[in-house]
């Protein structure tokens, strides 16, 4: 199946919000650079990670914003840097960058979920995540490298992790090891086989057609209880706090579910809507974006990474370091 492309990738997953800065960027750029920004993106940056394009059903707050994508930028290292440096090279007006203050839901399994009630939920609302960063040392930076990277299909063998231990330097017993210590401080995820859930397949089949990004503008304050009731939705595949500012309407919960049906997608944030009101949570605004055209590949956190593609770029890598006032604001 990894041969023939309905499954897209097999790899140890990493809680990348434990490791690197991150944010959902949206991004404006004119009609006529949109795909070649979209390009840029996937292809040149390694530390953009999901790619879209989406648009809205009405012109409303932010549907000028096209280009969605999802960045880290591996610790020591400027977001807000590295997303000026993007907008130079794509050409875009303007971007809006939206770290995630909490996480509600984090995961896939877009073909389990078909066939599900709007509606359908836990029977407890999600529990949140919190988004600090861990700081690791040299050597389990290494064996995280290795351990995290995708597997080709001839590397699918019984005794998967020796090749990898000898790629970080160390013996299988000390490879483990490290990977026992970097799972107890929270960063390992799930081993994890991915389906292509956005193209076609073997025998012309979809895992889904339908991307909606769901945002709703809740009362200050409110944030966590509302994303923990969205959250707790099995529809729901991620689930965030996220300030979307004036340029979203205030918008400060988002969450993203599939369909393959649009009327369905609808019937689930319909029946979202009726839950947070029901639970006492009001919103001003709310609002659906779709997405397009997709891309995604794992967003590159090792911070030896981006002083490389600082010098294969002629940027000095000290100039996008993280300065202090940053520092402060994301303490």
């Amino acid at each position: 199946m990894l041969e023939a492309g309905t499954i897209r990738r097999v790899r140890q997953t990493m809680l990348a919000t434990s490791l690197a800065r991150g944010a959902l960027c949206a991004w404006e750029v004119s009609p006529e650079k949109l795909d070649a920004a979209f390009d840029f993106m996937f292809r040149e940056d390694p530390f953009s990670g999901h790619v879209v394009i989406r648009t809205t059903d009405a012109v409303s707050a932010g549907s000028t914003y096209r280009l969605w994508t999802t960045l880290k930028v591996p610790q020591g290292f400027s977001l807000p840097k590295h997303a000026e440096w993007l907008r130079g090279q794509v050409g875009a007006q303007r971007v809006k960058l939206m770290p995630a203050k909490m996480l509600f839901a984090l995961g896939v399994g877009h073909v389990r979920r078909r066939g599900l009630e709007p509606g359908a939920r836990a029977a407890e609302p999600a529990t949140p995540i919190g988004t600090a960063l861990v700081e690791l040392s040299d050597l389990q930076w290494r064996v995280l490298i290795a351990l995290k990277r995708e597997f080709r299909v001839d590397e699918i063998v019984r005794d998967l992790w020796d090749a990898r231990a000898r790629e970080a330097g160390v013996d299988v017993g000390t490879f483990l090891e490290i990977a026992r210590e970097l799972q107890a401080r929270g960063v390992v995820g799930r081993f994890s086989t991915f389906l292509e859930h956005v193209k076609a397949t073997a025998g012309n089949e979809r895992a889904t057609r339908y991307n909606a990004l769901f945002h709703w503008a809740v009362p200050r304050g409110s944030e966590i209880q509302a994303g923990c009731e969205v959250g707790r939705h099995y529809v729901i595949t991620h689930a965030y706090w996220r300030e979307g500012g004036p340029e979203f309407h205030g918008v400060n919960v988002m969450a993203v579910a599939h369909g393959m049906e649009k009327p369905v997608v609808l019937a689930h944030k319909a029946a979202i809507d009726e839950h947070l009101r029901a639970a006492g949570i009001p919103f001003s605004y709310t609002n659906v974006f779709w997405g397009g055209r997709s891309e995604i590949k794992p967003s590159e956190i090792a911070p030896g990474a981006y002083r490389d593609f600082c010098k294969q770029r002629g940027i000095d890598p000290e100039t996008m370091q993280t300065g202090p006032d940053e520092e402060r604001a994301s303490a």
